[in-house]
Order: C-alpha cells, then structure tokens, then sequence
C-alpha cells in the first residue's frame, strides 16, 4: 500500500488532515492517551497494523500469543490503572477469540476498547473468507458497538467508544472497521466526547434517598456494610473508610471489593460469598440494616434469595439504576457515583461504636479460626496447602503486591487470605469465572503498574488454557511472578464431586506436563516447591527477582476451601466443612 501523507487542511473552522482511515485510527488512540494494547494481526486489521508500524514511538503495541489474551491483557491494564484498556484482532476467529475477555470485562464492569478489522463493505453479507457478524455476536455482552463502513466515520465513533467504556459504570465497547474504510482517505479531524444524547451515565444523587438512609443507619443497632467493586470504579476508599469509622459499622468485601479497604483494618470483618468468612453470611441475616455500596447482589454472594437478609432494611448505594431491585428489594435507593453519595451522607450520620455487634463478629471468626483458618496457615498434616503458600506471599510481599488470580479454588484461597493495604490490589474474574485469565491479565497489570510486584495465583487445569502468554512474557522480560498450585485436579470441581456427587471424579484429574521445563524452555526462572521446609526460600527468592519468576507448588491433592454455602442454600446454611 502505498503511503498516505499527511496532510493539514482547514474545514469548518477545524483543523484536519487528509489521512488515511487506519491512520486516523491512531491519531484516535493517541488523543484518548492511549499508550499501550495489546493484540493480534491479520488481513483484515493490516492497514492499522502497518500505521502502527509508524507510530511505534507513541504507541506500543504488545503481540499476545492468542486474542483472548489480549482482552484479559487489556483488562489486567484496566482494574490496576483505571484506565481504558485496549485490544485489537482481525476478522472472524481473531474477532470471536475476543468474546470471552470481553463478557468478562462486562460482568466485571472494565473498561475496554476492542478494535476488530472486518471484510470490505461490498462484501459484507457474502460469507467472504474470514467474516463473521461480530455485532451480532458481542452485541448481548458489550456496552456499546458499531460497525464502522466508512472512513469519515471514525473519529465520532472512536470518541464515543472511549466515553462510553470510561463513563459511568464502566464497561467494554467493540468497534468492527471495514477495510475500505481503512484505506479510504478523508479529512480528520477530533474531537473527544463529552456526553451522548439520552445517556446520563452518573446519576444525580436525591437528596431525600440521603436523608433517610442516613436515618436508617443512625437508629440502626445492628448495621452491616457490604462494599463492592463500586468504591474502587468510583475512588471511593477513603469515604467508606470515614464511613466505617465513623459509625463504627462493621464491613465486609464482595470479591471485586476486596482491596477497597486495608484488610487488616479492625472493622474489616472479611468476605462475604459462597466461599466468604463465616460470620460476615451468618450475620448477614441478623443485621437489622444492611447497607450495600457498589455491589451488585450476585448469586454467589446472597444465596437463596428467598432467605437473605428479610429482617433488614436495605441500603443500596449503586451508580447503575438497572441494579436497584433486580436481584434484592431496596427499601432505600440511593443513586450515583460512591464517592459523591458517600461524600454527602457522611455528614449527617452520627458517631457510633457498636461494641456488642462486632462483639458477635469476634465470636464467629473464632470458630472460624479454629476450625478452618489456623489449620489452613498453619497445618499439621504434611502435605503443602493453598493457604499457607498465600501467607509466606503476603510475609514476603509485606501486603504491598498486587495478586492476580485465575478461578477455581486457588482463587477463593486467594480471596480469602491475601493481605492488602493498597486498592486496585486484587484482579481476578469475578461474574463471568473465566479460567485462562490470570496469566494474561497479569502481565498487563505489571505493564500498568511497573513499580508495584505482581504476583498471579493460577491453578494447574487454568495456567494451560493461556499458558502460551509466557511467550509474551519471554519477550518483553515482564517482571511477574507466576504461581501455580498444582494439585493435578480441577480442584473446584473435584471439591463439588466429593461433597455433592459421591467422589465420582468425572474428568476432573489431570496429568500434567514438566510445567518447570516449560518455563525454562520460554528462558524463566522456575522452581517446583513439594515440601514445607523449602516454601519460605523459595517464595522469598521469588519475590527478590527482578526478573520474570515461575513457582510451582505441590499442594494437597484433595484439600477443600471451607467454609462454603451449597448452590441453592441460604447464607445461613453455611458449612464449615
């Protein structure tokens, strides 16, 4: 293709350039401060491609080893910088590899930006080589999309792709570009959006939904905080803080929540969820108000519907008014960004203490503590456990690293024990539970948070469905950390089999390969770790490498992760073993 220059123009007062659709492209991602993503080339998407060739002084473009690796790449980069993460793939099986990280990204409200090559406009329809009808496809898990036929297109719809994926809650946005409208030539020009017709994506905040759940909290004797995702979208840490010590409520995190709130703080009483902390789903149906902040009331946090929290009156701060009353009826409502909501009602509630309320919290996490906790950190059975490994992470990293993890039963050991001061702390997948997306995900978390350790936890059935991103990681020397607890079984579905279906292992226990040599074969340190003796050193040498590190540690074959509420029971239905 030949090589269109630039060249500057005056049109209605604006100032262009005569460029080519994929150069406009750039010159978009450039202006929305776009300095990285991540992605796969191929016929479709080569004229952005070749322009990004150019522009490899302004913008680096990472090559992961498979598209969906791109997507959880790009959300990695999101969750820990806030900012809109970006992927790119070509038609057909490169846009459809996409799908996965980006229903991810929307269950997980993260803000992504995918770019997808598509066949020529005259060829749209005709079942040409490599399309595929990607709107139709993503349309049910994307907060917006478009499929852009025509160069002069490209600069609203690229403006309005990045407000939409930033604004409000957060979500992913695909736009599908034509190859005609990449080599087209057109007048560009840019101007960033600032609001769509009809989409207020903040809601105003009502002064009398303040009003009374600040009286709700203030007459409350037995007050409960459950805090999600929301605060740390909306920046809020440092409001619910005051809240929590000004009322002295006693709070507990969702699984996207974690990290909003030092975990050590005395009022931070742990997880609630399926695989949460005893006392925080026990009391969940003895608090008189429950008071919800950016959490979504999913499944796996409230149980059997029909049974949570019916003595409570419920609070539900949410920016997103399609939550209020989907899955738990609000008896207040109060609408907008947390930190604002939080900011306003803050003055008028009351100081409290609460003593005889967290007095119940202290007596439930002794039982806890006895029966699940202390053995997990500190067993007496020989065999390794998922528990203590996260504990030397956290002695090692000294609560400071950011802990990426994969899904499974390693994830809610994880969840469950990882120690944090800092928000944007903790990345995993939450409402989708998408294996594979830990190894990805955390090489672009370090690539947007270069001066902080990142450590990722994968189980071994997770680490070899994106295990060929270590490829990626060989050849840009990206200094993560990488875990696996290997205990040759899907552990969470073997848990589920033992408990819930006679411990018929149906397909369930791996055979796996050398994962050592494999690293080695990529040229990353790696060690295996089988007994206790050794896990302290080899932990410790892990967290001091400045470079890439590979450890994995036999664990317990048939260890389980307790307590645990059974699909379908109610929170206070939930087992300690």
């Amino acid at each position: 293709m030949e090589t269109l220059k630039a060249v500057k123009t005056e049109t209605k007062n604006k100032k262009t350039m005569r460029i080519s659709g994929a150069e406009a492209i750039i010159h978009c991602l450039l202006a929305e401060g776009v300095d990285l993503l991540y992605g796969y080339p191929g016929g479709a998407i080569m004229p952005v491609y070749d322009e990004l060739y150019k522009f490899q002084d302004k913008l680096t473009h990472i090559l992961t080893r498979h598209e969906q690796g791109a997507t959880h790449a790009a959300q990695g980069y999101a969750r820990v910088t806030g900012k809109v993460g970006v992927a790119m793939a070509t038609s057909g099986p490169g846009a459809t590899n996409l799908v996965t990280g980006i229903a991810d990204a929307q269950i997980d409200s993260t803000p992504m930006v995918c770019i997808t090559g598509q066949v020529f406009r005259h060829l749209l329809g005709s079942d040409a080589f490599q399309e595929t009808d990607i709107i139709g496809i993503s349309t049910p898990v994307t907060k917006w999309n478009y499929q852009i036929t025509k160069a002069s297109e490209i600069p609203e719809i690229m403006a309005k792709a990045f407000f939409l994926a930033r604004s409000g809650r957060p979500g992913p946005v695909l736009v599908d570009i034509t190859k005609n409208a990449q080599l087209e030539e057109f007048d560009f020009s840019y101007e960033k959006c600032t609001g769509v017709r009809s989409y207020k994506p903040v809601p105003k905040p009502e002064i009398s939904a303040i009003d009374e759940a600040a009286e709700l909290i203030n007459k409350a004797k037995k007050p409960f905080i459950v805090f999600g995702q929301g605060v740390i979208l909306g920046e809020a840490e440092e409001e619910l803080k005051a809240l929590v010590e000004k009322a002295g409520i006693p709070a507990a995190w969702t699984i996207l929540g974690l990290s909003a709130m030092d975990t050590d703080h005395p009022l931070n009483v742990g997880m609630v969820g399926m695989h949460g902390n005893y006392g925080p789903n026990i009391l969940t149906n003895e608090c008189d108000v429950l008071i919800a902040i950016g959490m979504r009331f999913d499944d796996r946090v409230t149980g059997r519907l029909d049974d949570y929290a019916k003595q409570a009156k419920v609070i539900h701060f949410e920016i997103d008014p399609a939550e209020i009353n989907k899955n738990v009826m609000s008896d207040v409502a109060v609408l907008g960004n947390s930190k604002e909501t939080l900011s306003l009602i803050l003055p008028k509630i009351n100081e409290n203490k609460h003593e005889a309320w967290h007095n119940e919290f202290k007596e439930k996490y002794k039982i806890e503590f006895d029966q699940i906790i202390q053995p997990q950190l500190n067993p007496s059975k020989p065999g390794l456990t998922m528990g203590e490994v996260l504990k030397e992470i956290n002695i090692a990293s000294e609560h400071k690293a950011v802990i990426v993890s994969d899904v499974g039963q390693h994830q809610m050991f994880a969840c469950r024990y990882a120690k944090f001061k800092q928000s944007k702390s903790n990345v995993t997948s939450g409402g989708l539970g998408t294996m594979g997306f830990a190894l990805p995900a955390a090489i672009g978390a370090k690539m947007g948070a270069m001066e902080r350790e990142v450590v990722t936890i994968i189980g071994d059935g997770g680490y070899q469905m994106t295990i060929q991103e270590l490829g990626v990681i060989f050849q840009h020397n990206i200094p993560v950390k990488i875990v696996v607890l290997n205990n040759e079984h899907l552990g969470m579905v073997r848990q589920w089999q033992e408990l819930f279906f006679d411990s018929r292992y149906a397909s369930t226990v791996m055979t796996n390969p050398d994962f050592v040599k494999i690293a080695e074969g990529y040229h990353i340190k790696a060690k295996r770790v089988s007994e206790r003796e050794n896990l302290k050193e080899a932990v410790q040498e892990m967290m001091a490498s400045k470079d890439p590190y590979f450890l994995e540690v036999r664990v317990e074959k048939e260890d389980n992760v307790f307590p645990m509420i059974p699909a379908g029971a109610s929170v206070s239905e939930i087992r300690l073993k």
